[in-house]
């Protein structure tokens, strides 16, 4: 399933990095004693009881002046509010409740949405303070005590979160709607391909980058099947990501991705590959998600009877990580090849979810052994005793051996491509974890 998202807000200098960094376990956000020095990297995976999340961390909500405080209070909660399944609102016992704290406390309420109080900075051992219960006054419970920098109480912030939080892992195996998102760069024309499949206007769509701020979900049921489609922003390069509502729209971004089966990257056939275009379908890649490469525009190119191969030639090279991923030439104003699209789109979701045997898997060891004699070292050779397959999206085998050190990655390249020359699994990256005995 897709993993739940726990967002950070609250005021400047409360501790929200201190308190993210603390939960994840390591300095990844920017902390300094200065009001907003949140930047670049404000998500990250967390993980409490076995079961993984994402964290995100805001920007302090705060205005610039007094004109428009209501107005930056709005955008910035309202952003946490609609990306996260359960908001940890941290405030201050050092500056007690102020009143930006209940102008956002007033947003949460009305939104309904799951919120676990905490007052940060308690970081005296022993008695809770008695100014904690100042904060029932917010209206959003019992606040819960934590000192981000030693800390305490983060687990108790994290069993109260996941009492929010329900995880099905099988509902999302039986359910037969195929969940697509479709990501890339901005004016790619994610949102022109939607409409089109659609038959609406269901999305906005400018000849301007950044008109998607949400990732939204679209459903359709057609002769292909049934599908949803989630329309994503573009995502650009850290450095040109604008403050504010666009960073949330790359986080959004991002979680479409993680709930998604099946991802399109989708590429301006008139501009053709850019690193960023790299870096996105990275993502996808590392998330075990089944991958189509989709060449939009291709109507508006320039082109003879060479150069559709000449493209696919360069994408292959650019996209060496993930040579599995088909490619497929489509125009989202035209409706060039749709139907062709929705094909593989079932196809490669069919290979992620791809099962086989033991048995089948050790034959097919046996025979690759055989052909290639794992490599030695100071007279000690490989032995792998068998392979079996542990779960699928993506799917993940598990390869017992004498010794790690000798199992080397182009050996791993070549155990992994003679699964692939057996079964196919176009479209599906594959893991395989390399275990010695008795682990």
């Amino acid at each position: 399933m897709a993993k739940p998202m726990i967002a950070i807000v609250g005021r400047p200098n409360v501790g929200k990095s201190t308190l993210f960094n603390k939960i994840i376990g390591t300095r990844i956000s920017i902390v300094e004693d200065t009001p907003g020095v949140t930047r670049d990297r404000i998500y990250a995976e967390g993980e409490w009881l076995d079961k993984k999340f994402t964290l995100v961390d805001t920007g302090g909500i705060e205005p610039k002046d007094n004109n428009t405080i209501l107005k930056h209070i709005k955008d910035q909660a309202q952003i946490a509010i609609d990306t996260a399944d359960v908001i940890l609102f941290v405030t201050d016992i050092r500056s007690g409740v102020t009143a930006n704290d209940y102008d956002v406390a007033t947003m949460l309420l009305k939104s309904g949405k799951p919120t676990v109080l905490v007052v940060n900075k308690c970081d005296t051992i022993g008695a809770v303070p008695d100014d904690i219960y100042d904060f029932y006054s917010l209206g959003l419970g019992e606040p819960f005590p934590v000192s981000s920098v030693h800390g305490h109480g983060t687990g108790d912030i994290l069993d109260e979160c996941f009492k929010y939080i329900t995880y099905s892992e099988e509902a999302d195996d039986d359910d037969e709607r195929i969940s697509v998102a479709v990501i890339g760069r901005p004016n790619v024309g994610k949102s022109s391909l939607v409409n089109k499949i659609l038959g609406q206007q269901r999305m906005i769509v400018r000849d301007e980058s950044g008109t998607t701020r949400d990732a939204v979900d679209s459903y359709i049921e057609n002769k292909h099947g049934k599908f949803i489609f989630t329309d994503t922003a573009g995502m650009r390069k850290r450095g040109n990501v604008d403050e504010g509502v666009e960073r949330y729209s790359v986080i959004r971004a991002l979680a479409a991705v993680d709930r998604s089966k099946v991802c399109v990257i989708m590429i301006d056939g008139t501009v053709g590959f850019t690193e960023q275009d790299s870096k996105i379908a990275g993502y996808a890649h590392e998330q075990g998600k089944a991958c189509i490469i989709a060449v939009n525009k291709w109507d508006a190119v320039e082109k003879d009877d060479k150069t559709m191969e000449i493209m696919r030639k360069e994408l292959m090279e650019h996209f060496k990580f993930m040579s599995y991923a088909p490619i497929i030439f489509i125009s989202a104003q035209t409706g060039q090849r749709l139907d062709k699209l929705f094909e593989l789109i079932k196809f490669v979701d069919d290979q992620n979810a791809f099962r086989t045997t033991t048995g089948v898997l050790n034959d097919i060891l046996a025979r690759a052994v055989a052909r290639v004699q794992p490599p030695s070292d100071k007279g000690k050779r490989l032995k792998i005793y068998y392979m079996t397959q542990i779960s699928t999206r993506p799917p993940t085998f598990v390869a017992f051996c004498n010794s790690k050190e000798l199992f080397h990655f182009s050996y791993q390249r070549y155990i992994e491509n003679q699964i692939r020359e057996v079964f196919g699994l176009e479209g599906t990256p594959i893991r395989l974890i390399i275990r010695e005995r008795g682990e």
